[in-house]
C-alpha cells in the first residue's frame, strides 16, 4: 500500500534541493518508499526517523552513493542525477559522516585540501602550493571561528570536537550548495557538542543550507528550522520546529502521533 502523504512544502523559489517520490530497494528490503524532501535555501533542515527509517539511504541517494530506483532530484529547479559521490561534490554537495574522512597523520591544512590540492608551476612541472593552502586554511577556520592550535598541527593531536569542526569547516568551504551532517555530535562531550552547534549556527548565519541527521530532539530544537520525518522509508511529516516540542517530534518518529504532513 502506498502510504505517501501530502506535505506542505516551501515556495519553489525558496527551495535549493527537492527530492520527489524516491524509492530504493536492496534485494527484498525496501529502504525508501516514495520519500520526499525539500530543503529551503539557507536553512537547517533536520531529517528524523528511527533506526531503519531510511535516513541514511535517502542521504546516499542525494549524494551519489546509491542511485534511486524511482523519483527525481532537482537542484535550483534543474533535475540532476549523480552516478558517484564525486559528481555530487562537483555540484556543491558535501557530507560530514559520523566516521570522519580525515587522515590522522596529515596536518589540518592538508585535510582541508584533500583531493583538491593547489599546485603551482608550468605544464607538467608542478608542485604543491603549500604556502597558499596554509594561508587559505587559516582564513577558512578563522572565518568559521574554529579553535585549533595551528593549521600545521596533525589531526591526530586534535580533540573529537576539533576534528569534527575541521570536517564541518571543510564541508562548508567546498559545499557551495549543501552541507549534509550525519549525527555530527554523537560521540562528543557536552563542551565539544556546544562548539560544533555554534559552528552550525554560524553556517546558517552565512546562508549555508544544511541537512542535519540527529537523534537528539533537544539539539534539533536548538539548531533546525524545519524537521522532516521518515517512517519505514516514507516521508510522513514536515514541521516548523519552532511550533513543536521534542515530545511531538518523538511521537511523529514512533507513530504515536500520525504524520499528516500539516504544519
Amino acid at each position: 500500500m502506498n502510504t505517501q502523504v501530502t506535505l506542505h512544502k516551501p515556495a519553489t523559489d525558496d527551495v535549493l534541493l527537492e527530492a520527489t517520490n524516491l524509492s530504493k530497494s536492496f534485494d527484498a528490503v525496501q529502504a525508501l518508499r516514495h520519500a520526499d524532501l525539500a530543503l529551503e535555501r539557507g536553512k537547517v533542515t533536520a531529517l528524523l526517523g528511527d533506526n531503519g527509517a531510511g535516513k541514511s539511504t535517502l542521504v546516499r541517494c542525494l549524494t551519489g552513493v546509491h542511485p534511486p530506483d524511482t523519483g527525481t532530484i532537482t537542484i535550483n529547479g534543474s533535475e540532476v542525477s549523480f552516478a558517484t559521490p564525486d559528481e555530487s561534490r562537483r555540484a556543491g554537495i558535501e557530507t560530514v559522516y559520523q566516521t570522519l574522512s580525515l587522515i590522522d597523520d596529515l596536518p589540518v591544512w592538508q585535510n582541508l585540501y584533500l583531493r583538491r590540492e593547489l599546485t603551482r608551476g608550468f605544464g607538467p612541472l608542478r608542485v604543491l602550493d603549500k604556502s597558499t593552502m596554509r594561508a587559505n586554511a587559516t582564513e577558512i577556520l578563522t572565518e568559521l571561528d574554529v579553535d585549533i592550535p595551528s593549521v600545521s598541527s596533525t589531526v591526530r593531536r586534535m580533540s573529537g570536537g576539533q576534528r569534527q569542526s575541521i570536517a564541518i569547516a571543510r564541508a562548508a568551504h567546498w559545499g557551495k550548495q549543501l552541507v549534509v551532517m550525519d549525527e555530527p555530535t554523537a560521540a562528543l562531550g557536552v563542551r565539544e557538542t556546544a562548539a560544533v552547534e555554534t559552528l552550525v549556527r554560524g553556517l546558517r548565519k552565512r546562508g549555508v543550507t544544511v541537512l542535519l541527521i540527529s537523534h537528539d530532539m533537544s539539539q534539533v530544537k536548538r539548531l533546525a528550522d524545519t524537521a522532516v520525518v521518515l517512517r519505514r522509508g516514507t516521508t510522513v511529516a514536515r514541521r516548523d520546529v519552532a511550533s513543536v516540542s521534542p515530545d511531538d517530534l518523538v511521537a511523529l518518529i514512533t507513530g504515536a502521533q500520525p504524520g499528516d504532513g500539516l504544519e
